[in-house]
């Protein structure tokens, strides 16, 4: 039996035929009645590409999602590289964490914290997305969030600051770092 069709899971509202989730579903701002808990639940996501938000189950996340808008992936295993408008999508109104880097081109200390940032949006794209605020071209975010020293990793959620961390640090250091963070 084709369960993407039965009736009173929900389901045919998010997949195509080919089984993957069908976010343009959920464009209007109408989510189907999951049976499951913690399918019911949603997060507002923004687009790496577009910077459009899309609210997704949280129990299909993992299911590949495309942004209803512009059809690319919804999730990102790579850092995004955010400006002010983009900045405001997805760490004031998206409610999937984002680590933002905020770093220099000329800083020595960034160029090393860049495979670690690659490795850590490549490694937890469902659960963290990874942002890279260049302070040379957008003064202003770094004015706004008063950043003295780079690189400085904020991590945001739902328009939050959770937490703050100035300096490089390796693979292992940021991920207990995030871990601590996303579970206060």
């Amino acid at each position: 039996m084709n369960t993407t069709h039965e009736s009173g899971n929900g389901l045919h509202d998010l997949e195509s035929p080919t089984g993957r989730p069908n976010l343009s579903a959920l464009s209007n701002n109408r989510l189907p009645d999951m049976n499951a808990s913690r399918d019911s639940e949603t997060i507002q996501v923004a687009c790496p590409q577009c910077h459009g938000l899309a609210r997704l189950p949280v129990g299909r996340i993992g299911d590949v999602p495309k942004c209803p808008r512009c059809k690319n992936d919804l999730l990102a295993d790579k850092p995004i590289d955010l400006g002010t408008a983009s900045f405001a999508a997805h760490a004031e109104r998206a409610s999937m964490p984002i680590l933002v880097d905020f770093w220099a081109d000329w800083c020595g200390p960034c160029k090393m914290m860049a495979p670690v940032l690659n490795r850590v949006a490549a490694q937890r794209a469902t659960s963290v997305q990874v942002g890279k605020v260049d302070t040379d071209a957008h003064a202003e975010l770094a004015n706004r969030f008063h950043i003295r020293s780079i690189p400085t990793l904020i991590l945001f959620r739902g328009g939050r600051e959770l937490a703050r961390q100035s300096g490089a640090m390796d693979f292992s250091t940021l991920s207990r770092w995030i871990d601590s963070a996303l579970m206060n």
